[in-house]
């Protein structure tokens, strides 16, 4: 519950002004960072920051999901086949499709997961 009171609160402050994503995110060495800006039945909306070398190991999803990379350098493998996805670029991962992530730099992304 304190959890969804959290979130809620930082809704709240983000609604209806203009903001920088990579602003609302920082980089811990060694880590990944994450931040749920939208948390709903119908999908969600997450920041992450990697630090180089970091990633999420191979794993699977029920639903679609677009990864847009903000800052920085990632490798994203989607079913076996790995591409270099940079600053300002996006990818669609499909749903239940095995897919991992690692931080070839530093980078940031912000996550959107629709689920149907």
């Amino acid at each position: 519950m304190e959890n969804e009171e959290k979130q809620r609160e930082l809704l709240n402050k983000l609604i209806g002004i203009s903001l920088n994503l990579c602003n609302l995110i920082t980089y811990q060495e060694h880590s990944v960072v994450s931040k749920i800006l939208i948390n709903k039945n119908t999908g969600t909306v997450t920041l992450f920051a990697f630090s180089k070398g970091r990633g999420l190991s191979e794993h699977t999803a029920k639903y679609d999901a677009l990864v847009y990379i903000l800052d920085g350098e990632s490798e994203i493998t989607i079913s076996g086949k790995t591409i270099l996805v940079k600053e300002g670029e996006m990818v669609i991962i499909p749903a239940n499709n095995p897919h991992s992530l690692k931080a070839v730099k530093k980078f940031k992304m912000l996550l959107v997961i629709i689920k149907s």
